[in-house]
């Protein structure tokens, strides 16, 4: 038993000690690098133009999904006792909590429709790399645990600012309290963990494009690409007959 209470102490320490400086240091080091030496490479490689259809259906409700779950994050992460007020009041509670989980679900139903996509569009399939299944792999076991942790780990936005906001602080202080986390729940431990992966893994995938780029795609009409020119004037016999 003493055993085992040590070699969980040590993976948490490594998970939740180590790894988030591991995690931030990388994120910073390399998105940086890539941003001065390998701008070209700063950028989303959209694959819109291949298929538009179901890319609207994926890309749309995730990210309006994760910027609600990201919203939350940090708010909570940043005013936790202006959380806790809030959800002092059941209603309002009630409130934050539905509208968490509803992004939760976007994010997931994004997050599916742009995977089926990538596997059944062939065009886009294409040019899909194994970074990309990674990432999406990632997000998609974030995304789970954080709403089963939802369902099961109930009013999490209060325990969030009560044990997890601390636990994020610690570590911007250097000075990292397990404390916080360590009883946390399995499924807690494993969104968190999830986490920090997506964070060491980011500045290596197209989704540094987020740093730099906007996203106006969220609120402009579909896009319609029309030919400049005469098909039927080109595809005749007449016309490629003069040499054009």
């Amino acid at each position: 038993m003493t055993g085992n209470a040590s070699l969980f102490g040590y993976l948490d320490m490594v998970l939740f000690g180590v790894l988030p400086y591991v995690a931030i240091f990388t994120f910073l080091v390399v998105s940086i690098y890539r941003y001065l030496g390998l701008g070209f490479t700063y950028s989303s490689l959209s694959s819109q133009f291949l298929e538009n259809k179901q890319h609207f259906w994926g890309l749309v409700p995730f990210h309006y999904g994760i910027i609600t779950i990201l919203a939350g994050h940090v708010i909570g992460f940043l005013i936790p006792e202006q959380v806790l007020i809030w959800n002092s009041a059941p209603l309002r509670l009630y409130i934050l909590e539905a509208a968490a989980f509803i992004g939760g679900i976007f994010t997931l139903i994004g997050l599916v429709n742009i995977c089926i996509r990538r596997f059944t569009v062939t065009k886009v399939r294409m040019t899909t790399t194994t970074a990309d299944w990674v990432v999406l792999g990632i997000l998609l076991f974030s995304v789970i645990t954080g709403l089963l942790t939802a369902i099961f780990h109930q009013w999490g936005s209060s325990w969030f600012a009560a044990s997890m906001a601390p636990y994020l602080w610690s570590l911007v202080k250097l000075n990292p309290q397990l404390g916080f986390i360590t009883p946390m729940p399995v499924l807690v431990k494993l969104h968190v963990v999830g986490a920090w992966i997506m964070i060491l893994l980011f500045p290596f995938t197209r989704l540094v494009h987020l740093l730099v780029v906007p996203n106006p795609y969220l609120w402009r009409k579909p896009q319609i690409v029309r030919w400049n020119w005469d098909r039927r004037r080109v595809r005749s016999t007449d016309y490629t007959s003069n040499g054009r």
